[in-house]
């Protein structure tokens, strides 16, 4: 169990405070509740441009990184399809550097033609070296387009295309802020060598009297069943032929979530898992396979991907997928396998959970979902799946109707 307390401001900031003594350090999370899925069709990769601006300056403060680094600091963040989170860690003595930070980013960024430009330029280059240059660099971008028809996973956290990134103007991105990264659609979180008393104090001195902001609500449609197979084909300069097949599964609070989690372990987690025994090892047809999702909190994506071995044909290699996952929907899993797998996912969690980061990363994430107590129960949620439930869900999920499949072909 994480101990944890928890408290809002009369501004609406939700504040959770984590305790642990084992360490000298102290961590200050910011998770702003919103994501790549909250963006206008026709201006995408805001949320992912935040991310740099965020670090660009704020009102009072020029230049962030030059005080975080001589208390001692480092300092990171990361957007998602579903959320944004900007994190600091340093010595518990120097926290007050970091609310003193966090806060004047919160209460207004230093918004300026040249600070925008800047890092226009950073994130366009991003675009161009990860998805348009790079081998397969578009596969996600074709996939989520075919997989995804209403609901705005269809585009990448990067931007649905690149010019939308480059005609951002300075208004447009002024108004996202006003929106979105307000008290009243964030969660801080305190973790290490701090006190809650301290922590309250702290929040209350430098959050405490920046405006609430309007609550965003949203009203994102939902992604129909897909009710037939959907396919496309693409050829370029890449190194090998590769497979990429999707399936739609549940949303993060849903039973059905665990389920997929378990099922994806069963077939890709790692050597053990029965794609890499029986299509890498035993029958040589892929260099590598993976099966994994996307953890997003609406409705996602059970993926497989697999690099062929040079000379196989993608018929044979697909077949070959397909054969192994009509096994797991035919006879299902054994108790045994499942148990394997259920302890092999709690291990996981409980490595995860040593850092006192992805603890405070961890509780504001169940936080965004609605409630941080289901960092404690999540565990349960696992082991109370049965085999019989991964055998019906392998079936309704792994069904061809509801199955995308992208061929990569290589031209070399």
């Amino acid at each position: 169990m994480i101990q944890f307390e928890k408290f809002t401001l009369s501004n609406g900031l939700r504040v959770i405070v984590h305790e642990d003594h084992a360490t000298p350090m102290a961590v200050v999370n910011i998770m702003y509740d919103v994501g790549a899925r909250d963006e206008d069709p026709n201006k995408t990769g805001f949320a992912h441009l935040f991310e740099h601006l965020m670090f660009g300056g704020s009102v009072n403060i020029e230049d962030y990184e030059t005080p975080l680094q001589m208390a001692g600091g480092e300092n990171n963040a990361y957007t998602s399809n579903d959320l944004t989170n900007y994190y600091v860690q340093l010595p518990a003595e120097n926290l007050e550097t970091a609310f003193w930070l966090e806060s004047d980013r919160m209460l207004s960024l230093a918004f300026s033609k040249k600070s925008l430009e800047v890092q226009r330029k950073v994130v366009s280059e991003e675009f161009k070296e990860h998805y348009i240059n790079k081998p397969y660099g578009d596969v996600w971008f074709k996939m989520r387009e075919m997989a995804y028809k209403v609901h705005p996973y269809r585009w990448m956290t990067i931007g649905k295309e690149l010019s939308h990134i480059e005609q951002a103007s300075l208004a447009d991105v002024k108004h996202f802020f006003a929106k979105h990264y307000r008290p009243v659609n964030a969660i801080l979180v305190v973790g290490g060598h701090v006190k809650t008393e301290q922590v309250k104090q702290l929040a209350e001195k430098w959050f405490g009297d920046i405006p609430s902001g309007e609550k965003y609500i949203r009203s994102i449609p939902a992604e129909p069943r897909q009710m037939a197979a959907r396919r496309m084909e693409v050829h370029a300069p890449v190194p090998l032929d590769a497979l990429y097949k999707t399936w739609h599964m549940d949303d993060r609070l849903s039973h059905g979530y665990y389920v997929a989690d378990l099922i994806t372990e069963v077939m890709g987690g790692g050597g053990s898992s029965r794609l890499y025994q029986s299509l890498v090892k035993e029958k040589k047809l892929f260099s590598n396979i993976e099966c994994f999702h996307f953890g997003t909190v609406d409705k996602g994506l059970i993926t497989i991907e697999g690099k062929l071995v040079k000379g196989v044909k993608m018929e044979d290699a697909e077949k070959a997928v397909e054969d192994e996952l009509d096994k797991l929907k035919q006879d299902g899993i054994s108790e045994k396998e499942l148990t394997k797998i259920k302890n092999k996912t709690e291990s996981a969690i409980a490595f995860e959970d040593m850092s006192v980061m992805t603890r405070a990363n961890n509780l504001a994430f169940y936080e965004l979902l609605g409630d941080a107590n289901l960092f404690n129960s999540d565990r349960e949620k696992y082991f109370s799946v049965t085999a019989e439930e991964v055998l019906q869900h392998s079936r309704q999920i792994l069904d061809v109707n509801n199955s995308n499949t992208l061929t990569y072909y290589s031209e070399n």
